[in-house]
């Protein structure tokens, strides 16, 4: 395939000029969109391990039915198959379960990575990936602190795949699979602040039963999935060295502490992916 060499060096103009100006990629806040972020408050002390919000989260998203059940000492993960899963800890108050997903961090680490804007924060919360933009860096994969986003390796029209927060459905008015089709009520959707003040309610409420933490409050700059336990969470397989800063402000300093080829490496394949989709676009329009 050809590669224009307008465009090439277009592409590359415009994204060397935004990286050598120190581009500002954190996303906005909470309280500078006029929608204020919503996310997910699981509760881990309701949770039964029915796999209901799985077996949703498939059918919802056209996925294949999930296999294996939870079960202590079998660490189950999220794959280009599966959005999300359950799984079983031994821990000093017994048995404890845990979904796993996407924590919809305030400021994605993928986000920030991703070149092309694929991967994108909205205005609502969702942290949400969109075709259209992505280029197949997989930038996105390595920056996430969570390891969440993963890649269709063995499809001949391979995508990103992770939790949405079943985006599609929220657009119309609609709760994501997984919240409306838990029984025990472990998960509550609602507004980020709300969600948080009703973890302090519970915990408050209930000191014997919960430890006072709610994840996912503060780590990683803060995530619109936030979790709630009865044992410290480092019992149930949390990375707990998570640091409380967003990963995106790591970047503030980086161009101007690395050698120009690494600053103009991502520019560089920027501008091959949008100079042969150009092409790519024409030989179809010919056709």
């Amino acid at each position: 395939m050809s590669i224009n060499r307008r465009n090439f060096f277009r592409a590359i103009g415009v994204t060397g000029a935004t990286l050598a100006l120190g581009k500002d990629i954190k996303a906005a806040p909470e309280g500078e969109n006029d929608v204020e972020f919503y996310g997910i408050l699981y509760d881990s002390t309701r949770c039964v391990g029915c796999q209901s919000c799985e077996y949703a989260c498939a059918e919802s998203n056209n996925l294949p039915e999930p296999v294996g059940a939870p079960e202590v000492g079998v660490i189950r993960k999220t794959d280009e198959t599966r959005r999300t899963v359950i799984n079983a800890y031994e821990t000093s108050k017994g048995e404890v379960y845990v979904k796993r997903q996407c924590m919809h961090c305030n400021e994605p680490a993928c986000a920030a990575a991703c070149l092309t804007q694929a991967m994108h924060k909205s205005k609502e919360g969702p942290v949400i990936w969109r075709g259209e933009k992505c280029m197949g860096c997989r930038y996105c994969m390595i920056s996430c602190p969570f390891d969440i986003p993963k890649f269709e390796y063995h499809s001949p029209n391979p995508k990103i795949t992770k939790c949405d927060m079943c985006f599609d459905r929220f657009q119309e008015g609609k709760l994501p699979a997984c919240v409306e089709n838990c029984p025990a009520e472990a998960l509550m959707f609602g507004k980020r602040r709300e969600l948080i003040a009703e973890a302090r309610k519970r915990i408050l409420e209930n000191p014997d039963v919960y430890v006072d933490h709610i994840y996912g409050e503060k780590e990683a700059g803060g995530t619109a999935f936030m979790y709630l336990s009865p044992v410290p969470f480092g019992e149930l397989g949390f990375n707990t060295r998570i640091q409380t800063r967003s990963y995106p402000e790591l970047s503030k300093g980086f161009l101007y502490s690395v050698p120009t080829v690494f600053v103009l490496w991502p520019a560089m394949l920027l501008g091959i992916h949008e100079a042969t989709k150009n092409n790519h676009n024409k030989t179809e329009e010919n056709e």
